[in-house]
């Protein structure tokens, strides 16, 4: 850890986080802008229209309910594109393998790349934030899990990302985990209606879900209701981040996907 955190590699670091930030600032109204129309549609179009015809979701206006979920949503697929195409265009022009012959450690590399991802989720999640106080009122239940659960959430599926684009050998393999995989297992993950609605069976298929823990985390921590007990929720996703990275950091090790 020492090595890791010397100040050559605090630079290179740094030089990585900059390069990442600055390749999505640069084009923001490809990043930051669409994903905040698309949230505000849903605003719009669930919250407004179809929450006319939805009392109340556990207690809550439905708008409420879904807006931590939408939030999430927004961080989730914001971490995992940024990571994704960033590492993979890495790769198509070659400019990684500069990185790989360099005497930075691997794991700041990767540490680099994640915390790219973890920036643009962050940003593109407060803008969602703020976008989301002209439809409804948000509280603050619990602000270590709200925070926690954005910021490890960020992490998960930036890794998720660099591994994508690790296996990922054409451009269409970086879009087909998002389009097939993510994208179900968001919609499937609680963000539009509450677990208790559901039959026993299928309570018990969507525990396989880890997105089932990320949305009802964060909710938690902002409407003080989750249908999963809250410590195993962070706890799970904890684990499964950690369990990931060291899986990212040995396929860079073995420079998988890079050597072929």
């Amino acid at each position: 850890m020492s090595v890791i955190l010397s100040s050559e590699n605090w630079v290179a670091l740094q030089t990585i986080v900059f390069k990442e930030v600055r390749r999505f600032t640069r084009i923001w109204v490809q990043t930051l802008l669409p994903p905040a129309i698309t949230m505000t549609l849903y605003f719009v179009i669930f919250g407004n229209l179809v929450g006319r015809n939805i009392s109340s979701m556990q207690g809550f206006s439905y708008m409420q309910f879904i807006v931590p979920g939408l939030i999430m949503m927004a961080i989730i697929t914001n971490s995992y594109a940024n990571v994704v195409s960033s590492f993979y265009g890495a790769k198509f022009q070659r400019s990684i393998e500069e990185l790989l012959i360099s005497p930075v450690p691997h794991a700041v590399i990767l540490i680099g790349f994640v915390l790219g991802g973890v920036t643009r989720g962050l940003m593109v999640g407060v803008i969602v934030t703020l976008l989301s106080l002209f439809f409804t009122d948000l509280t603050l239940h619990h602000g270590f899990v709200m925070l926690y659960s954005v910021f490890i959430t960020a992490v998960l599926f930036s890794l998720g990302g660099f591994v994508n684009a690790v296996y990922a050998k054409s451009f269409d393999d970086v879009s087909i985990v998002p389009t097939f995989v993510l994208t179900p297992l968001t919609y499937l993950g609680g963000v539009f209606y509450s677990m208790d609605l559901l039959s026993p069976f299928w309570q018990q298929v969507s525990m396989l879900n880890p997105i089932v823990y990320v949305v009802n985390a964060f909710r938690y921590g902002v409407l003080g209701h989750s249908d999963v007990p809250i410590f195993s929720s962070l706890l799970l996703i904890t684990v499964i981040t950690m369990a990931l990275f060291a899986f990212a950091l040995h396929l860079l090790n073995r420079g998988t996907g890079m050597r072929e």
